[in-house]
């Protein structure tokens, strides 16, 4: 059966058409496009993807708006179904707003905008998201965010190093992240939040200028763990 991924487009998406275009790389199947009003998903998904941007102006809070859409209602029910939800960025930010992770992001410390790439090192694996990596090897993979610095109060990040649901970890200080955390899980593994972005690291150094093909170890692992499951 053909793989079936919808991406998430909320009003000042920005990277939505990115997160379409490497998942249609990597996969060889176009992205079914959502909106934000939509009542409902498309039926028999195997991922949903929230993209990066600034949802609904991130006027209120960063994600906050995007959390109370009605498209979210359904992204909510389809993770509580077990269907995997991925979040970059604006995405990782309306996934702790609509209460599938833990924690919030906050603005940068020095309140700087941080755009480059960084590295970062793989901490949790037990997902299949993590599947295309192994534990404690460094990528590198861009980041682009005001509101990146991840903050959870002192148990919650006990509990999710103690569960293995950090998934990545920036490996220099980068925007002021409670134990640099870049990317967390949920407790099944089947939701991953992570600030950098993925999908503008799918091609050879040589092609583009932000280059390395780590992020497109993400998708290219999680369709593996996908067809072995």
């Amino acid at each position: 059966m053909a793989f079936r991924a919808a991406v998430i487009t909320f009003p000042g998406s920005n990277c939505d058409r990115d997160m379409a275009t490497a998942l249609e790389a990597v996969s060889g199947v176009p992205a079914i496009r959502a909106w934000h009003g939509d009542a409902e998903l498309p039926e028999r998904l195997d991922l949903i993807a929230l993209p990066g941007g600034f949802s609904y102006g991130d006027y209120l809070r960063s994600g906050a708006m995007a959390a109370t859409s009605p498209i979210m209602r359904a992204v909510v029910a389809a993770a509580e179904r077990g269907v995997p939800v991925l979040g970059v960025c604006n995405g990782f930010q309306v996934l702790t707003e609509a209460r599938l992770l833990p924690g919030a992001l906050l603005r940068n410390a020095g309140q700087r905008f941080v755009c480059k790439t960084v590295a970062l090192t793989v901490e949790g694996t037990a997902s299949p998201f993590m599947a295309g990596y192994t534990a404690g090897e460094t990528i590198r993979i861009p980041v682009a965010h005001h509101d990146g610095n991840y903050f959870a109060d002192a148990d919650t990040l006990d509990r999710l190093e103690g569960e293995g649901r950090v998934a990545f970890r920036y490996a220099e200080a980068c925007n002021g992240s409670a134990r640099d955390i870049a990317g967390v899980l949920s407790a099944n593994g089947r939701v991953l939040g992570m600030m950098p972005h993925p999908e503008r690291a799918i091609e050879p150094a040589a092609v583009t200028a932000l280059g390395g093909e780590d992020g497109r170890r993400l998708f290219a692992g999680f369709l593996e763990s996908l067809a072995t499951a």
